[in-house]
């Protein structure tokens, strides 16, 4: 029978830090994928997943039940990426560096959707850091408004004005991209 978060961070606080590991288990995917898609790049995504999960250890004792905790640690996850951005001087807008990690292609048509997730990667790194945070939280992880709002600080209207700004973007790169075909969408 698997735990539940609560108990796992129970007997972390009662002097088992062992059982972290399951936390780290179960959650690392998830914020390896946020991480990947809003800093564009595997190592930096690494390093910010590893740097929440050590914050997130170190601040355990502060950490209220009455919180999920999949969310409290993806609070700590978006400060992590907004500072590794930050502090590494990344671009807001550049190019994604290996699209051939993108995950789940099938087989028969594992070219073509790769090529798909590539375009929408690339088309992702074209927004600018706050939409691209916006866009990967509300459609990638699948939160509501307010939930986005308690993890970035950022108030719902401003939030919705960022997908929406978003949204458009996406929609004018790919447009162009449609008009230049496959060879030029590699190079957009």
């Amino acid at each position: 029978m698997e735990m539940d978060d609560s108990e796992i961070i129970g007997l972390v606080l009662r002097g088992n830090p062992d059982a972290f590991g399951a936390i780290v288990n179960r959650y690392h995917g998830d914020c390896f994928r946020f991480a990947r898609t809003v800093l564009g790049n595997p190592q930096d995504a690494e390093d910010a997943v590893q740097e929440a999960f050590v914050r997130a250890y170190r601040a355990l004792g502060r950490y209220r039940e009455e919180d999920r905790f999949r969310h409290w640690l993806f609070r700590i996850l978006v400060n992590q990426c907004r500072t590794a951005g930050a502090r590494r001087g990344r671009r807001a807008r550049r190019e994604i560096e290996d699209p051939e990690l993108v995950e789940g292609a099938a087989a028969a048509d594992g070219e073509a959707r790769q090529d798909r997730w590539a375009d929408l990667e690339r088309a992702l790194a074209h927004l600018n850091p706050e939409q691209r945070e916006a866009m990967v939280l509300k459609f990638g992880e699948g939160l509501e408004y307010s939930e986005i709002a308690q993890l970035t600080g950022t108030s719902v209207p401003a939030l919705k004005m960022r997908v929406a700004r978003a949204k458009e973007s996406l929609r004018r790169f790919v447009d162009k991209a449609e008009n230049c075909g496959p060879q030029a969408r590699r190079k957009a």
